[in-house]
């Protein structure tokens, strides 16, 4: 059975949708994923307001609340049955969301093991078929094939198989 390791943020979680959600309520504005095509959050805020950013991913329950990406459950449930799924997340770099992030997963992803939850800082460590990541960075240490999961981030990244939604993977391991 082939194994493929997929990321929680940006691929199953909309967190940039939920920074973005946050940040417009408490700045009266309305920045929106389109808005910042081909660039990262902080390239286009104010320097001051970064620290708002990072409050939010220090929060204790911010990666609670973050919305699930559109087609994540079902075509998963489906993976499931055909491939040993693994979720790697990055947690490291926030360790106050390893809760949070767990708790999430048990909700949305029940039908995972959570056994196959991984927590973790450099994703080189991963031993699986395949990554699906919206992290270029990720996939470039990744020993297996690396798919990129399309993030306002990454649209300009060439060099990888790439997939803009749930239904791309769909066809792409059911298909």
């Amino acid at each position: 059975m082939q194994r493929i390791a997929v990321d929680m943020d940006e691929v199953m979680a909309d967190t940039l949708g939920e920074l973005l959600a946050r940040y417009s309520r408490e700045q009266n504005t309305s920045l929106t994923k389109q808005d910042i095509q081909g660039k990262w959050l902080w390239q286009v805020l104010p320097p001051q307001e970064i620290a708002l950013i990072d409050s939010y991913l220090l929060s204790d329950d911010f990666f609670e609340d973050i919305p699930v990406i559109a087609g994540s459950q079902d075509v998963l449930l489906r993976m499931s049955r055909r491939y040993e799924i693994f979720i790697a997340t990055a947690a490291m770099a926030f360790p106050s969301s390893f809760g949070s992030k767990y708790r999430w997963l048990r909700h949305h992803y029940d039908f995972l093991s959570p056994q196959n939850f991984v927590f973790c800082g450099d994703k080189s460590i991963l031993h699986a078929d395949f990554l699906i990541d919206d992290m270029p960075r990720n996939l470039a240490a990744f020993r297996g094939e690396g798919i990129l999961f399309t993030a306002p981030h990454n649209v300009d990244t060439p060099g990888y198989r790439r997939v803009d939604t749930w239904q791309d993977v769909d066809a792409m391991f059911l298909g």
